[in-house]
């Protein structure tokens, strides 16, 4: 089939390299620009690599964003990770129409950060949609959803990159063959059942230590490895990746301040939350690199007895 696609980054080029390795021809490629200064996009570089029809409009609901996609004859719109508006004066001049990646299983997480939520929410389940775009967001019928689950210790990243990454490459070739030969169905959304979630920031990411620790660990994994949970010592911001929980059972048995590192070990460090302690392995010091947790609190002469949220 002949295919535009519209995406960016590592994704982006991911769907169009599982494209042209079966032999469709992708007949150009559209790009939001990048912004000044940013390292250049990942799927405009390997695009322009292999000479492909590369576009970059400030906005796809231009005459000439309209034109371009007219003018390159495509069966189908393949809209892989898109941060742009794309009306539908541009998503339906493809014959057969566009498609669209989101991952999560729609009409659930609607919304730019569907990955990071349902982990921070303590979820043990979540997904990835291809649907139809329309003007709202996230709302077209749904052509094929892939259901996939959340570990308890998983983190964004084990989530993304080891499973709705590979998963959203091979469903979109599905779907755009189901599309293409008329096999597949369009089904409505329930309204009743959707949600919207905003961007998951670095507001949302801040760890309160008088949370409960289930919480905080949710929180800490649904952040790894954007945007980072965090904390502060001393007034500077501490940024925290890898971690581990450690809930307790019995009265009496959290020990220290809600807030206070209470063993520095060989490898981590453990702070006391509600119901229990975390233990931290990896993190980031305000203007440093990521590094060890106890590394850290041997350079930063962090002692038992140290409160974070300070």
């Amino acid at each position: 089939m002949r295919i535009a696609l519209i995406g960016q980054q590592d994704f982006g080029r991911a769907v169009m390299d599982a494209f042209l390795a079966r032999g469709d021809v992708v007949a150009g490629v559209f790009c939001a620009p990048e912004k000044e200064g940013a390292k250049p996009d990942a799927l405009r570089s390997a695009a322009q690599e292999r000479d492909l029809p590369v576009f970059q409009f400030p906005s796809l609901k231009s005459q000439e964003a309209a034109d371009a996609l007219r003018e390159l004859d495509a069966d189908l719109g393949v809209m892989a990770y898109v941060l742009q508006f794309a009306p539908q004066t541009f998503v339906t001049i493809p014959r057969h129409g566009t498609i669209q990646y989101h991952p999560s299983l729609l009409p659930h997480y609607r919304g730019p950060s569907s990955i990071n939520w349902p982990i921070a929410k303590g979820d043990t389940r979540t997904g990835l949609s291809i649907f139809r775009p329309t003007d709202g967001l996230d709302e077209g019928p749904v052509i094929l959803q892939k259901p996939c689950e959340i570990g308890p210790d998983d983190t964004l990243g084990d989530v993304y990159f080891g499973r709705l990454f590979p998963m959203g490459v091979e469903a979109m070739l599905e779907a755009a063959d189901l599309v293409v030969s008329g096999r597949h169905r369009e089904m409505v959304q329930d309204e009743a059942a959707a949600s919207y979630e905003g961007w998951f920031s670095a507001k949302a990411a801040r760890l309160h230590w008088d949370a409960h620790v289930d919480h905080l660990y949710n929180l800490i994994r649904a952040a790894n490895p954007a945007p980072g949970a965090w904390t502060t010592l001393e007034g500077r911001k501490l940024q925290i990746y890898d971690a581990r929980k450690h809930p307790v059972r019995t009265f009496g048995a959290v020990t220290g301040a809600l807030g206070e590192v209470t063993e520095i070990g060989e490898e981590s460090i453990r702070i006391t939350a509600q119901g229990g302690q975390i233990e931290v392995f990896k993190l980031k010091p305000e203007g440093g690199g990521k590094m060890a947790a106890a590394a850290f609190a041997r350079e930063a002469g962090l002692r038992v007895g140290s409160l974070l949220g300070t």
